[in-house]
């Protein structure tokens, strides 16, 4: 999503790491002094995230928090952004991946065959959840061709359990939906979705504050469809543009912590935060930039309520505490990126364990599902 170096489907993961949405609230588990990622040192491979028609550039990570359906409870859904050809924007396929590596199909959606409105077809972004009622909502910003000149407004996509998608989310402030967060009520949800295609296609190249954050609010019966109850923008102004290697540059990563939402600010090379994003919201405010931070794509919350950021930059994983200090860095992907440094553009989703056991990721350069631990 920003600054990403051409795509390779066979590269080398570094094993090891040198020098030691998904869901809004943090999972549960013990908080222990210092650093969350402190204690994690060994990069795994999981397994691929290519399905059998070839899609590739794994984007979004959400870890499935109950069983049903296709569903398993921990077991990781990784949505897909480009088809077989490497086309961005393109991407139809949803995979579930167990802790122990094993890999299913958990959605292959097609553009003709969606229940409703989608802007464009298929191109599956970062924006990935899923709920504890056993629905699974992704979000699409699709391309005719993987140009950024081609893009169009996109949507969300609710699907069920199984992977069936059952309606969509769009129009009004849904356009390009590039990274959701979600609080799960059981009952009700409420979604946080940034959104990178205000104006950015008519300034292209140049940067356009245009990008957005929309807070929804979903009525999740016990029988029947989640059905919206309110949609709200809460953030404006926030950079975008296009990019030839990246198609698009802007607002990306979500998470909550304590009715505060964080934003990984992209083209500001930032964290933002809204304080209030449940109620009433306040002004965006910088939580730290600079530093370690180096295009900040993916985001969550750890467990003792620090901030997660991949960078987009190069292949490290930023903890950054709620006032702004940068406490930790692994990282995550050492393979070459010329000219730029090691795992420029790989990283992009990621998700805590639900045990506080390590942290799950993709990396767009292998095609994997990974695990720092």
């Amino acid at each position: 999503m920003t600054t990403v170096r051409p795509r390779r489907l066979a590269a080398a993961l570094a094993l090891a790491c040198l020098g030691a949405a998904g869901i809004a609230t943090a999972p549960a588990a013990s908080a222990a002094p210092g650093p969350f990622i402190g204690p994690f040192n060994t990069v795994q491979t999981l397994a691929s995230t290519v399905p059998m028609n070839g899609d590739v550039n794994p984007y979004g990570v959400a870890v499935a928090p109950v069983t049903k359906g296709s569903l398993t409870a921990g077991d990781v859904l990784v949505s897909n952004f480009n088809n077989h050809r490497n086309l961005q924007g393109t991407g139809s396929t949803i995979v579930e991946i167990s802790p122990s590596g094993g890999v299913t199909l958990f959605a292959s959606l097609a553009p003709n065959k969606l229940p409703g409105a989608c802007p464009g077809g298929l191109g599956l972004t970062t924006a990935l959840v899923a709920l504890s009622s056993g629905f699974v909502i992704v979000g699409s910003l699709p391309t005719k061709n993987g140009s950024s000149a081609s893009m169009q407004a996109g949507c969300l996509i609710v699907l069920d359990s199984s992977g069936t998608p059952v309606e969509t989310i769009s129009g009004g402030p849904i356009n390009g939906p590039w990274d959701m967060t979600a609080l799960d009520a059981g009952g009700t949800a409420t979604l946080f979705v940034t959104n990178v295609l205000n104006g950015t296609v008519a300034a292209s190249p140049n940067v356009v504050n245009g990008g957005t954050v929309v807070r929804i609010g979903l009525s999740v019966p016990s029988t029947g469809l989640p059905e919206v109850t309110s949609e709200t923008v809460i953030g404006t102004g926030l950079p975008e543009r296009t990019d030839p290697a990246a198609l698009v540059v802007g607002p990306t990563g979500l998470g909550l912590s304590d009715g505060t939402l964080y934003i990984a600010d992209s083209v500001a090379n930032r964290i933002a935060a809204i304080p209030g994003a449940l109620a009433a919201p306040g002004a965006i405010a910088t939580v730290t930039s600079g530093g370690a931070v180096n295009d900040p794509l993916g985001l969550a919350i750890a467990p003792n309520g620090d901030i997660l950021t991949t960078n987009g930059g190069d292949g490290n994983l930023v903890e950054t505490t709620p006032q702004g200090r940068q406490v930790a860095v692994k990282i995550l992907d050492t393979s070459p990126a010329p000219p730029g440094p090691n795992g420029n553009g790989t990283l992009f989703g990621l998700a805590v364990v639900p045990d506080g056991s390590g942290v799950y990721f993709v990396d767009d350069g292998t095609n994997t599902l990974d695990l720092l631990h």
